[in-house]
């Protein structure tokens, strides 16, 4: 199949990918464009798991203030270089990033920044929840580990649902903005506010 430039300049417009690499995953695909987004997606996750080693010492510290006043977040987002840093792609993650912080109930950038004993007592409260049930010993363990699993979705940001798109990961989101930005990037951490809040 013939590749046109509109076809690659549409698969573009829909992903953020570049030119060349539009072109590419269009040939791989005989000019399927919803294979094409699916081998551009997979394409991006292997380069951002390249990424994910390098240092990123640069970046920036975004603000959000919801309307009204009463509700607002803190957010560092870095990356490698102060040139990616100043690009619109990156402070618009940014900005979802910090509304999606304070839209949602996270706590914790990700698993590994969860303190182990707030999980231990999550672990044993559900425990105690599903030996009410009656249910056999074997099976509880699976419950629970199933409840933890969910509880890490509502309280760490990247493993969130995205707001604005709940068929991805909030980690989806930054790994996209890896692959097209060709830096690591990285959530480092947030403080969410709320009058009336300690």
């Amino acid at each position: 199949m013939t590749i046109t430039a509109s076809l690659v300049k549409d698969l573009r417009e829909r992903t953020g990918a570049g030119m060349m690499e539009c072109k590419k995953a269009l040939a791989e695909t005989n000019g399927d464009i919803e294979r094409a987004i699916d081998f551009l997606r997979k394409q991006g996750l292997s380069r951002a798991s390249e990424k994910s080693g390098r240092v990123a010492k640069q970046g920036i510290v975004y603000s959000y203030i919801h309307p009204g006043d009463q509700l607002g977040v803190l957010l560092e987002l870095d990356c490698e270089t102060d040139f990616v840093a100043r690009t619109d792609d990156f402070r618009e993650l940014a900005k979802n990033l910090a509304m999606q912080a304070a839209a949602t109930g996270a706590h914790a950038v990700d698993r590994e920044s969860v303190d182990p004993s707030v999980i231990e007592r999550e672990r044993a409260i559900l425990l105690e929840q599903a030996r009410t049930t009656g249910k056999p010993e074997a099976i509880l363990a699976k419950i629970v580990e199933g409840k933890i699993e969910k509880y890490y979705e509502e309280i760490c940001l990247l493993e969130q649902p995205f707001i604005r798109d709940p068929d991805r990961k909030v980690k989806d989101l930054v790994d996209q903005a890896i692959s097209k930005l060709g830096e690591n990037i990285v959530v480092r951490r947030f403080a969410k506010f709320r009058i009336g809040e300690n």
